[in-house]
Protein backbone atom coordinates (compact mmCIF):
# COMPACT_ATOMS: atom_id res chain seq x y z
CA UNK A 1 0.00 0.00 0.00
CA UNK A 2 2.87 2.36 0.76
CA UNK A 3 4.18 1.88 -2.76
CA UNK A 4 0.94 3.15 -4.25
CA UNK A 5 0.93 6.12 -1.89
CA UNK A 6 4.47 6.98 -2.98
CA UNK A 7 3.49 6.81 -6.65
CA UNK A 8 0.50 9.09 -6.06
CA UNK A 9 2.44 11.63 -4.07
CA UNK A 10 5.17 11.71 -6.71
CA UNK A 11 2.62 12.39 -9.44
CA UNK A 12 1.03 15.14 -7.37
CA UNK A 13 4.47 16.62 -6.71
CA UNK A 14 5.32 16.70 -10.41
CA UNK A 15 2.15 18.62 -11.21
CA UNK A 16 2.86 21.08 -8.41
CA UNK A 17 6.48 21.64 -9.46
CA UNK A 18 5.56 22.18 -13.12
CA UNK A 19 3.03 24.81 -12.09
CA UNK A 20 5.58 26.45 -9.79
CA UNK A 21 8.19 26.50 -12.56
CA UNK A 22 5.78 28.15 -14.98
CA UNK A 23 4.78 30.82 -12.49
CA UNK A 24 8.39 31.53 -11.49
CA UNK A 25 9.47 31.91 -15.11
CA UNK A 26 6.51 34.15 -15.93
CA UNK A 27 7.29 36.41 -12.98
CA UNK A 28 11.06 36.11 -13.50
CA UNK A 29 11.47 35.24 -9.83
CA UNK A 30 14.90 33.64 -9.39
CA UNK A 31 14.26 32.50 -5.82
CA UNK A 32 11.00 30.71 -6.66
CA UNK A 33 12.66 29.21 -9.73
CA UNK A 34 15.48 27.87 -7.56
CA UNK A 35 12.94 26.45 -5.12
CA UNK A 36 11.12 24.69 -7.96
CA UNK A 37 14.35 23.21 -9.32
CA UNK A 38 15.33 21.90 -5.88
CA UNK A 39 11.83 20.44 -5.46
CA UNK A 40 12.13 18.76 -8.86
CA UNK A 41 15.45 17.24 -7.80
CA UNK A 42 13.83 15.91 -4.62
CA UNK A 43 11.03 14.33 -6.65
CA UNK A 44 13.55 12.78 -9.05
CA UNK A 45 15.41 11.28 -6.11
CA UNK A 46 12.17 9.93 -4.66
CA UNK A 47 11.22 8.35 -7.97
CA UNK A 48 14.66 6.74 -8.24
CA UNK A 49 14.28 5.29 -4.73
CA UNK A 50 10.79 4.05 -5.56
CA UNK A 51 12.02 2.41 -8.78
CA UNK A 52 14.80 0.69 -6.84
CA UNK A 53 12.32 -0.60 -4.27
CA UNK A 54 9.99 -1.89 -7.01
CA UNK A 55 12.90 -3.69 -8.69
CA UNK A 56 13.92 -5.18 -5.36
CA UNK A 57 10.37 -6.36 -4.67
CA UNK A 58 10.16 -7.87 -8.15
CA UNK A 59 13.53 -9.61 -7.79
CA UNK A 60 12.59 -11.06 -4.39
CA UNK A 61 9.51 -12.63 -5.93
CA UNK A 62 6.97 -10.45 -4.19
CA UNK A 63 4.12 -9.52 -6.46
CA UNK A 64 3.75 -5.74 -6.43
CA UNK A 65 0.05 -6.02 -7.30
CA UNK A 66 -0.75 -8.66 -4.68
CA UNK A 67 -2.13 -6.07 -2.22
Amino acid sequence: MGTYLSIGSSLFGVVSVVRQLREARAEQDALRLTDAVVSAAAIATGVALLARELRRMNRDGNDVLSD
